[in-house]
């Protein structure tokens, strides 16, 4: 396995980037490899889940790439001016960039996506956006009511408008018609501060034909049940172990 530490001037940002890879240590030759992108949270940054998480050892044995980018304080999405084109950037020009130089798969089964709360509003926005392009998306403690977020934050740096009803809603995403559909896996903790925004979520989805899986459990907002919920992810994507 390796880790890699990934500079290049990015197109959509206007400014120089830097993401983390995890590689396996045994791949099929020529084969492109699955990946996961994971998205940090609103006070992080791509080094985060290196940091605080276990995920180099969730990964051992397991053949998947791991592509964890900066997101800035974006909401992954584009901000409003263009000060920074997230969205562009995570669903364009970091997947091509990365499939081209790591050899990883284009196709939609093999990509996944998968954040702590901004992130895991963006891996759900991503994902309801983009459903041709990943089979899997999960959430931990996400930040899933984006307009109720932003009556009770000044959000005018990140969004041009209100986000109620737009393709910033994650609400809004998730009624659209759409030819294929991707799996959901969603857990809060019940004592987080977004405990009720992920409740709503839960409450709104269920019934939309969505393969979705909600878990909750006692804790806030904290990194040792994003650990642990990071862990268990892998089983319910279905990558499994390669070898003890």
């Amino acid at each position: 396995m390796a880790l890699l530490k990934v500079n290049f001037k990015s197109d959509a940002l206007s400014k120089a980037t830097e993401f983390h890879v995890i590689l396996p240590e045994k791949r099929a030759s020529g084969v492109p490899l699955p990946v996961l992108y994971l998205l940090h949270g609103y006070s992080d940054d791509h080094s985060a889940w290196c940091a605080q998480t276990s995920v180099e050892r969730y990964v051992r044995n397991r053949n998947i790439a791991v592509v964890m980018p900066d997101g800035f304080k974006s909401f992954y999405t584009d901000m409003v001016g263009g000060v920074y084109n997230c969205y562009t950037y995570l669903t364009r020009e970091l997947p091509a960039f990365a499939q081209e130089n790591f050899n990883l798969s284009a196709r939609r089964e093999d990509n996944y996506i998968a954040g702590l709360s901004m992130g895991g509003y963006g891996a759900f926005k991503i994902a309801l956006s983009q459903p041709g392009n990943f089979c899997a998306a999960a959430s931990f403690s996400g930040s899933l009511d984006i307009a109720r977020s932003a009556r009770d934050a000044d959000f005018s740096a990140i969004f041009a408008s209100p986000p109620q009803n737009t393709p910033d809603d994650l609400f809004f995403l998730a009624k659209r018609e759409m030819p294929v559909k991707p799996r959901l896996y969603q857990w809060c903790g019940t004592e987080d501060h977004l405990y009720a925004d992920n409740a709503r979520f839960r409450d709104y989805i269920q019934n939309l034909g969505f393969d979705y899986t909600y878990r909750e459990s006692a804790g806030g907002h904290q990194w040792r049940h994003w650990d642990e919920q990071l862990r268990k992810i892998f089983a319910w994507f279905g990558i499994p172990q390669t070898e003890e």
